[in-house]
């Protein structure tokens, strides 16, 4: 079964996507309309990207000392993405876009982070543009925004500094007024940043004319200081080169200059950077410091980074799925052509031990049960996953263009979900790379393989935008506690719907069952984790929570899935519908029961971790 044929079904038989065509926003789109940008996106992922996934790992990006220096198959792949018009594809038609809905829009972007996700990283770019389309003034939208989305300038998103990963309390980059008047400037009230950031993607390279940067500073008060918290954080737009009201280089260098290059483990295709903001090596107009345009209000820049931040989780939840199943379909191709090893036969002549007939021909590894259960575990983990994404996909669509009260759930619903739409793909898709490297035997840690930069590739992303443990505290911390509990509740109504209609289905009942039990011991375990009312008890456990909540909505996703295959093809007369039911029932019996340990130790609040003394270490 192919990436396509996948996403037809989870698109189409599962999410029915073309019911989203009787909507004012997506009236000019159909069927057909929708399948002609997933046939242009596979086939530039095909043409474009695939074939220099392995060049781009190993001539990673160096600085000759003026400029990024990248392969030339990168600028060629970026070129290509830009004309499709995927850059601006869920934007208005008057700027350029084509009104295509977001789940579409993910499904298309799946070609490319299957092919190669180091080339492919043009997340950040529609990421920054999008949330200056959301809180940037209109001459910041026309300026930046729209030249990110013709694909001219790229962007980034300045967070982290090498100070401060992810304690955004703690940063410290500096914006100060530019001068007196400087709240008039047409581009946005102009300040002047000083600073350092780190780990920024895409952060310099000369595959674009210009390059706008985000940056989290802060704003110091009356006295002089940086208030303390996030609260005194603000956000800016720090353009690498200075542009004028009509979206013109000027000629002029801003203070943003490299200071190196991180090289990574993976995702090596892609600049990782580390940027000085006012060192003062290209200062503008004599004066310290690089030029930046407050967006939003000050004080309110994480408040409008969010919208960027959010987007990127659900965005690392795709790239982690498309590795994972990256690697699934390598692993699956050797198993089918790697001869090893022969057939188990029973015991002979009275002899106890299990036997194999040397003189019977080889056969190949898929034929071993081991082997089918690695190849399951991955294809219930990356499928399963996809099938995640593209729903929370189309919740960004019943947001934007449901009725106020489908619109207000889908917004709680996502709430709750993106952690699991970050993390669990991060967490589980490099599991199912790390099996397609078993399957490969010795061959499967070598570069003659594609499976092990896979691997790699993915486990920047259990790190990437927001760690592990970072959005397990969110998700047992803020997530499921907000509004009084509602969007778990919303979540747990959604699967009850889902368990009521598969429990009248003989081939699913006990599966509905086993769901209904967990969902029930999730629901436990958040009260138990809570009970005493103190962060640090509930929180100490946190990540055993978000790997039960995790596996629970999966097993839900994977139910509602097979109630879709079963609406479609009832007799399993495809070996598609034969392989997701396979998919499903693995993840009941193999996967749904691992609940029962993580619960335990939140439900208990154990404190093995917490109060572990340091000097034991």
């Amino acid at each position: 079964m192919t990436l396509r044929s996948t996403l037809d079904f989870l698109l189409y038989d599962w999410l029915d996507a073309q019911s989203l065509t009787a909507r004012t926003r997506f009236a000019d789109h159909s069927r057909e309309t929708f399948d002609a940008v997933l046939d242009t996106c596979e086939r530039i992922a095909r043409e474009k990207y695939a074939p220099f996934n392995r060049t781009v790992d190993i001539e990673e990006p160096h600085f000759d000392g003026e400029k990024v220096i990248l392969p030339q198959a990168t600028y060629e792949a970026r070129k290509a993405y830009a004309e499709s018009g995927l850059l601006s594809a869920a934007q208005d038609y008057e700027v350029g876009g084509m009104q295509l809905p977001y789940a579409v829009e993910a499904a298309a972007n799946s070609f490319f982070a299957v092919a190669s996700i180091s080339i492919g990283s043009n997340l950040l770019t529609s990421g920054n543009a999008n949330l200056l389309m959301v809180h940037g003034t209109e001459a910041q939208k026309q300026v930046f925004a729209l030249n990110e989305f013709n694909g001219r300038w790229s962007g980034t998103m300045c967070l982290s500094e090498p100070q401060a990963g992810s304690s955004l309390s703690d940063v410290a980059t500096r914006a100060v007024p530019d001068g007196d008047g400087f709240e008039a400037d047409p581009l946005g009230a102009r300040y002047r940043l000083t600073g350092n950031k780190m780990w920024i993607s895409s952060g310099d390279h000369e595959l674009t004319e210009n390059i706008v940067h985000l940056v989290l500073a802060k704003i110091p008060g009356p006295d002089g200081k940086l208030v303390p918290g996030t609260k005194g954080i603000s956000l800016f737009i720090v353009p690498k080169k200075l542009v004028d009201t009509e979206g013109k280089l000027t000629g002029v260098r801003n203070d943003v200059a490299l200071a190196g290059l991180n090289h990574k483990l993976g995702w090596r295709g892609t600049t990782n950077t580390l940027l000085n903001f006012g060192e003062g090596r290209f200062p503008v107009e004599g004066k310290a410091g690089a030029v930046g345009y407050l967006v939003g209000q000050p004080g309110k820049g994480l408040h409008c980074m969010f919208h960027m931040m959010n987007e990127a989780r659900i965005g690392i939840g795709m790239a982690a799925t498309m590795l994972g199943l990256a690697g699934y379909y390598a692993s699956l191709d050797y198993a089918r052509n790697r001869p090893q090893g022969r057939p188990v036969q029973g015991p002979k002549d009275g002899a106890a031990a299990v036997v194999k007939d040397a003189a019977q021909p080889q056969v190949r590894i898929i034929e071993h049960a081991d082997v089918k259960r690695m190849l399951l575990a991955q294809k219930s983990y990356g499928e399963g996953a996809l099938a995640l994404n593209l729903f929370c996909a189309k919740l960004v669509d019943e947001q934007h263009t449901g009725d106020a009260a489908t619109a207000d759930e889908a917004r709680l619903l996502l709430e709750v979900l993106t952690p699991i739409a970050k993390s669990w793909p991060s967490e589980f898709c490099l599991e199912a790379n790390s099996l397609a490297i078993q399957i490969h035997g010795g061959y499967g840690y070598t570069r003659d393989f594609p499976v092990e930069q896979y691997w790699r590739d993915n486990r920047l992303n259990m790190i990437h935008e927001g760690t592990h443990g970072i959005q397990a505290m969110d998700l047992l911390g803020r997530k499921v506690l907000m509004e009084g509990g509602r969007g778990l509740q919303l979540l747990a109504g959604r699967i009850n719907a889902t368990i009521e209609r598969a429990i009248q289905v003989p081939a699913l009942a006990a599966h509905a069952n086993a769901l209904g039990k967990a969902l029930q011991d999730v629901g436990a375990a958040t009260k138990a984790a809570w009970a005493t009312g103190q962060p640090a008890d509930a929180l100490a456990n946190a990540v055993p929570y978000m790997q039960a909540f995790g596996h629970t909505v999966l097993a839900w996703v994977w139910l509602d899935v097979a109630l879709a295959t079963l609406a479609r093809d009832a007799d399993l007369a495809q070996p598609a519908s034969v392989g997701r039911m396979g998919g499903m029932r693995f993840f009941f019996h193999y996967e749904l029961p691992k609940i029962g340990a993580w619960l335990q130790v939140v439900s208990t609040r154990d404190a093995t971790c917490a109060a572990f003394p340091e000097e034991a270490f």
